[in-house]
């Protein structure tokens, strides 16, 4: 569905980067410029040369970043040949470049930002996990931006935001996927993480570690008719297994996003564990330590990474098969890390993190249950029985109520499960009860033949929004409803 008449912007006479920030981290700092790169990263000197000579260095994205509670950013959709991982393709960019910007910002700050379509039929931007309207001219993912056209979105941050690492993509109507494939993705840090961890890391090394994948089809990446399980160019920050270096015993902040379109990542650091901080924008009250993390398109772990001794290791992914219906994805490097220099004291890892709401005794104002199916061929995908239509409202809610779904897949492959507007709190697996101390999520697997149960809070917005499977493809494809959110005291629709 398109909307008679978005708010179009006057065409852009020219590319607005970014306003620098006072403050690009989470401490007092000098203004940055308008376009910067992340402040915590290691200086040039303090690289060991073996690092050097074991390939180009990690490069995190530029920022835009926020001034005096506001970022001010253009956003423009063009197709480019630019260079994506070892090679120069053709790719739908955002900026021009296939790993764009991050946008940094703190909670309680105004994000204005310009998206001007000069590549796709229609498009539009959904500001994945945020905690902000569905309204417009917020996060209102049924607004489509024609070609030619530009759309003024406003966002406000509630001043509780949580800190962490969410991120920005196409949400266009039936092709979502082809333009997230293409390279229409990049990710938002919302700032504050650093103020839970212990006085002796809030100073450590910060790495975006952003997933993206592409097919190629001659000079571009595929965007049409995708096998998901095909072979596919895995890439860190829009570059082929670049060097992370560490010191020996050092810790660091990595900010893990899956931003592609449909494929699984099961993560693995020989040598070294994950101590999850936060997952999928919101920190956890206990830090949980993992030797594989399983990431689902959209998902995201913020974690902390401790290094060994001198030598070098692969930030790997394990193979998945998503079962008989689904994909496999075989095992793939994703980067090299080498520990070597100088070596610093090995700091502790904290147990606790940050307070969290816990809904486990909440008051359940309505129980309801959502099941994943699809066609044979595994062409067409529902919910309850139903592909989308934006113009039905599939579910209503209340606001300031707890309800607790669940969701069930009926299929012979995994889905995964995300919902917009609202985090939920993951509360069993299969029937298995999940620890509450680190079960807040925005996108959440689903087992092919299981099911899932979350609950919730329905906070502070009203409107309409969406849930839906984020493999993109079975997203494009109808595995999409509409849920709206009422007022308080609002009779309710069926």
């Amino acid at each position: 569905m398109t909307r008679p008449t978005p708010r179009v912007a006057p065409a852009l006479a020219a590319l607005l980067l970014a306003l620098g920030a006072a403050g690009l981290a989470e401490g007092a700092r000098p203004e940055p410029p308008r376009l910067t790169h992340t402040a915590y990263r290691p200086a040039a000197a303090d690289v060991h040369p073996a690092a050097r000579s074991a390939g180009p260095l990690l490069r995190d994205p530029p920022e835009l970043v926020s001034r005096h509670g506001v970022l001010r950013a253009t956003i423009v959709v063009e197709r480019r040949k630019v260079r994506v991982g070892d090679r120069r393709l053709y790719a739908t960019t955002y900026n021009g470049s296939y790993m764009p910007p991050t946008l940094r910002v703190r909670p309680g700050d105004r994000i204005d930002l310009t998206l001007t379509n000069k590549a796709d039929p229609h498009t539009n931007l959904h500001t994945h996990g945020l905690f902000v309207s569905p309204r417009a001219p917020s996060d209102d993912i049924f607004v489509s931006i024609r070609y030619g056209q530009s759309y003024h979105y406003a966002y406000r941050l509630p001043r509780d935001h949580p800190a962490g690492t969410y991120w920005y993509h196409s949400h266009a109507e039936m092709l979502a996927e082809p333009q997230v494939a293409g390279g229409e993705s990049g990710v938002i840090v919302v700032a504050g993480l650093r103020r839970h961890l212990p006085p002796a890391l809030r100073g450590i090394t910060e790495h975006t570690i952003a997933l993206k994948d592409f097919q190629v089809e001659g000079d571009a990446i595929k965007t049409r008719d995708l096998n998901i399980s095909a072979p596919t160019h895995r890439t860190v920050n829009g570059q082929h297994q670049p060097v992370i270096p560490m010191r020996p015993g050092e810790t660091q902040l990595w900010r893990l996003a899956n931003i592609g379109a449909n494929i699984y990542y099961r993560l693995h650091l020989p040598g070294s564990r994950f101590h999850v901080i936060a997952q999928d924008g919101v920190p956890v009250r206990r830090v949980r330590t993992e030797d594989t993390l399983l990431v689902p398109a959209g998902a995201r772990f913020d974690v902390l990474v401790q290094a060994g001794e001198p030598g070098t290791t692969r930030l790997e992914t394990l193979p998945y098969d998503t079962g008989p219906a689904g994909d496999r994805f075989p095992r793939a490097d994703l980067a090299t890390v080498v520990t070597g220099g100088t070596p610093v004291p090995r700091e502790a890892i904290p147990r606790d993190f940050a307070p969290a709401e816990d809904l486990s005794h909440a008051r359940i104002a309505a129980r309801k249950t959502l099941v994943y199916t699809e066609n044979a061929a595994g062409t067409v995908f529902f919910i309850n029985g139903r592909t989308f239509d934006p113009r039905r409202t599939d579910l209503t809610a209340t606001l300031g109520t707890v309800e607790e779904w669940t969701i069930r897949n009926d299929t012979d492959e995994d889905h995964s499960f995300h919902l917009h507007t609202d985090h939920f709190q993951l509360m069993r697996t299969n029937g298995r009860a999940e620890d509450p101390s680190h079960s807040v999520y925005d996108t959440v697997h689903v087992p092919r033949r299981g099911s899932v149960v979350i609950r919730v809070h329905f906070r502070k917005f009203t409107g309409r929004t969406v849930l839906h499977c984020h493999i993109l493809q079975h997203e494009d494809r109808g595995m999409m409803a509409v849920l709206e959110i009422l007022p308080r005291g609002s009779a309710r629709r069926p």
